[in-house]
């Protein structure tokens, strides 16, 4: 049987993963740069017209890739564990910990001063909120209302706390950092006890059929890449 034919995306697929390689070595010295990229371009041997297909706004499309792949990662890795005998914050805490495992430190460090530039901040909140998203889904998560939101927004919130605690960490096998994901988890999880009670509560029911009328008609994304400004992998 003939091999099923590559098609563009496939190759440009492939382009972006040896870019990727290519360029890791570079970003400890030039960090997510144009720089770094057309070093990264002469290396791999890829065609030059894939490479501005796959990298069409340069080094900020690259730190993206770069930080997509590493999400993707993380989700075959939870795919390949059994989860079912594990407690759901430890299962959390389990991805953030398989994140972080999957990272280059430095990459990620030059990636966060590239992403606090104000041209691309926006770009930076964006790939933050895909690897929130990216976990939840790795846990099974399903819902398309209003808790898509708040489950992204405070997963968002705890991840860049323990990158932040993981970047300056020098504890042996970092065990310093999985203690603070594991409280960091425990806070969120003591938060969301105290929700469920509110929500339980009369007020807190007036205010969710309050808070349902104003989102009446308006769903969540069916994929994180429908959110309005997200950039397309």
């Amino acid at each position: 049987m003939a091999s099923k034919r590559k098609s563009e995306q496939d190759h440009i697929e492939a382009t972006k993963a040896a870019v990727i390689a290519a360029a890791l070595p570079h970003v400890l010295f030039d960090g997510w740069s144009d720089t770094t990229l057309n070093a990264a371009i002469s290396e791999s041997g890829v065609q030059d017209d894939l490479a501005r297909l796959a990298f069409p706004r340069g080094a900020v499309d690259l730190a993206l890739a770069y930080h997509f792949q590493g999400d993707a990662a993380m989700r075959a890795a939870m795919d390949a564990l059994e989860l079912s005998e594990m407690r759901y914050s430890d299962r959390v805490a389990k991805a953030i910990s398989l994140r972080l495992e999957l990272a280059d430190r430095e990459a990620v460090r030059r990636g966060m001063a590239f992403f606090a530039l104000p041209l691309y901040a926006a770009d930076g909140t964006r790939a933050l909120w895909h690897t929130a998203d990216a976990i939840w889904e790795s846990l099974g998560d399903t819902s398309r209302d209003y808790n898509w939101y708040t489950k992204r927004m405070t997963l968002s919130a705890v991840y860049s706390a323990c990158v932040l605690f993981w970047l300056g960490d020098e504890s042996e096998d970092g065990h310093a950092t999985q203690e603070f994901i594991d409280r960091r988890i425990a806070d969120v999880m003591r938060f969301e006890k105290t929700k469920a009670k509110f929500r339980a509560s009369p007020f807190g029911k007036g205010f969710s059929e309050m808070f349902g009328s104003i989102l009446d008609g308006v769903k969540a994304p069916s994929h994180p890449d429908d959110l309005p400004g997200k950039i397309h992998k």
